[in-house]
This record gives C-alpha cells, sequence and structure tokens, in this order.
C-alpha cells in the first residue's frame, strides 16, 4: 500500500526508525507472500570440478584443530554468501587424505555422510568405528562425539549433511571438543549398532525405548539397491510397488519410530528406468539431491540440467522439479521435510493435483 506523503506521516514514519519499529503495510508482500518466494535459488555442483577443488584443498589445507574437517560447503548463490545449501540446510564434500585422522568434536547439529565413490575410511561414532564405502549412509546425530580416520594410502571424499542453518537462525547451536585422535582407531566390517540393530524385522529387546534419531550408524548400499531392484521388479509383474511408472524410492529410517532418521532432516532414495520422467513436484521446504549413478536430468522451474555421477543440485522451496533419466539413474535426496510436516506448513503440489 502506498499513501500520500505528508509532513505528518513523514513524522510518524521518523518515529518508527527511531523506535526500530517496521509498519506491515509496507512490507506485506515480502513477509506474507501469496506464494512461497524463496531467496535460495535452484543450482547445480559438479563433481569433477568440487573433487578437484577438495584435492587442492587436500595439498594445501590441514586436518587438525582449529579447522577440524576439511570440508568445503556448497554456497547457494541466492543467500548472500552464507556457505548455505539453502535456509535449513547445510551440505559440503568432505576430503581426508591417505592415514589421516579428523579428531574427535560433538556439536548440536544433526549430521550424516553419504559416499558416492571410495572406501578406507571409519567414522567413529561415540566409540564404535563404522566403516564408510560406496553407497552407504552414516548417521551422526546431534551432540555425539565422532572423529574420521583414513586407514589407506589413498584419499578419500564424500558429501556431508547438516542442519547448520535452521541451528543457526534459531541460537540451538553447542560446540565440544573430544579426543585429539579418534577414540577407537579399529576397522571392523560392521559396527556395533549394526550388530545389533540392522537385522530385518526384527528389534532387539535391549532397545525397546523409542530414540529421536535412529540408533543405525550406517545404512548399507546393498540393502539400498535390493530393495530399489525388487520395487521395479514388482512393477514388471505387475504389483503397485513404486512411487511412479519407472520410478523407485526409498526412505531411511529410525527403526524405533518408523520415522525419520533424524528430527530435521529426511534421507531418501531414488531410482529412475532409462527414459523415465517424473511428474513436476512443487513442495514446501528445501531439497538436495546427489547422483549416485547413471546420466540424466533434472527440470528446475523452466530450466533443464544435464547430470552425471556426483553431480549435486538444489531444489528450493515451491520450485517445480522433474527428474529425467537418459540411462539407469540412481539419486541420494536429503530434505528439511521432518521440520516442515512437525510444524504443519508441509504442502505438495503434483502437476494438477494438491495434497
Amino acid at each position: 500500500m502506498t499513501l500520500d506523503s505528508s509532513p505528518e506521516l513523514d513524522a510518524m514514519y521518523e518515529g518508527f526508525d527511531r523506535e526500530h519499529l517496521v509498519p506491515l503495510w509496507t512490507q506485506l508482500d515480502d513477509l506474507m507472500p501469496m506464494t512461497p518466494a524463496p531467496r535460495a535459488v535452484p543450482h547445480v555442483w559438479k563433481w569433477d570440478r568440487l573433487y578437484d577443488l577438495a584435492r587442492t584443498a587436500g595439498d594445501l589445507v590441514p586436518v587438525g584443530r582449529g579447522g577440524e574437517r576439511r570440508a568445503i560447503g556448497l554456497e547457494n548463490p541466492g543467500l548472500g554468501g552464507k556457505a548455505y545449501v539453502s535456509p535449513t540446510l547445510w551440505a559440503a564434500i568432505q576430503y581426508l587424505g591417505p592415514r589421516e585422522t579428523a579428531p574427535e568434536h560433538r556439536h548440536s547439529q544433526n549430521a550424516f555422510r553419504f559416499v558416492v565413490e571410495g572406501e578406507g575410511v571409519w567414522t567413529v561414532v561415540n566409540g564404535d568405528p563404522v566403516r564408510m564405502s560406496r553407497g552407504d549412509l552414516l548417521l551422526t546425530p546431534g551432540w555425539n562425539f565422532h572423529g574420521h580416520h583414513n586407514e589407506t594410502d589413498q584419499p578419500m571424499a564424500w558429501i556431508d549433511g547438516l542442519d547448520i542453518p535452521f541451528s543457526q537462525t534459531n541460537d540451538v547451536g553447542f560446540f565440544e571438543y573430544g579426543s585429539e585422535r579418534v577414540t577407537d582407531d579399529a576397522t571392523p566390517r560392521f559396527s556395533r549398532s549394526e550388530r545389533l540393530w540392522c537385522h530385518p524385522g526384527l528389534r532387539p529387546l535391549s532397545g525397546l525405548r523409542d530414540t529421536v534419531s535412529s540408533p543405525v550408524a550406517a545404512y548399507r548400499w546393498e540393502h539400498t539397491d535390493e530393495a530399489l531392484t525388487q520395487q521395479l521388479l514388482l512393477e514388471e509383474e505387475g504389483v503397485p510397488a513404486t512411487v511412479d511408472q519407472g520410478h523407485a524410492a526409498v526412505r531411511y529410517v529410525n527403526p524405533t519410530t518408523g520415522g525419520d532418521i533424524m528430527p530435521t532432516i529426511r534421507a531418501q532414495f531414488h531410482r529412475l528406468r532409462a527414459g523415465t520422467t517424473t511428474p513436476s513436484r512443487r513442495e514446501v521446504g528445501s531439497s538436495v539431491y546427489q547422483v549416485f549413478q547413471g546420466e540424466g536430468s533434472v527440470v528446475l522451474g523452466d530450466t533443464e540440467h544435464h547430470l552425471g555421477t556426483g553431480d549435486l543440485f538444489v531444489v528450493p522451496s515451491w520450485v517445480p522439479c522433474s527428474l529425467r533419466a537418459k540411462t539407469h539413474f540412481d539419486l541420494f535426496h536429503f530434505s528439511d521435510a521432518p521440520i516442515m510436516e512437525r510444524l504443519h506448513f508441509d504442502r505438495m503440489h503434483i502437476e494438477e493435483g494438491e495434497r
């Protein structure tokens, strides 16, 4: 709303300024848009370029106290230079050189790691050594001590996802140093948490209490791969097992609740048959995808972006998104959906339908 200027009106606005007040009638379009109007923008990061820069950082930047991790955050071009991939999510490529150790620490922020290639690193979460291998999703819920050690003569890189922007906006962050090294440099094939929790359909009687975050330290690729494979095979047999035609998907869950792996982050995995195109979807909240294998593209708004193994892209709130598979196409996906759903802000629009 625009008002004609007058001495009285100008004096009133000067009074607002002195008292740090802002009238709603001058801000309505910004504060209450008709639909979400995100400052974050869709963007694609190419894996080969990220990896080359991470490798250079490996040559020039040590891992140790002060910096803690050789992690390079993905900066959304619409968010003013902050290392935020979206207003709620943080994503980074982390690089650990041969025989290096990243020291132990803990923080309020929830974190995970996803491995698109390589092996040889163990992350140690509260003293439990967890192998990191291709296709694995590894969890570090908030306030768990964790460090990493590379037991090979080769470097390794992976992506980190955290709720840092959400935590920082709401001033909930705490941080604490741990041991100068990780607390256990063992290299077991399976972590203690997997030996206790990762048996299909079975829950230990020693763990009947529900937990806020999943007690599973690692979700292994062989299980994810088999679940997606069987969905597509069932579809071929006429069983309605997929999200869309030619589009299989799974969600990683907390076995104590059946809900999301962490209170602020949802993680899923998608597989598209060659030639498949998904319906265009809009969702409240933001998502990040990484191509695990295959070739395809994503249409974000009106722009199509071609994608290959390792490439990452962000989908801001209410931006239309559709996937197109040139070959067999696998993508890891994480989002802030648990926040949106818990606060009842969630909304989705799929082509002509809304739910």
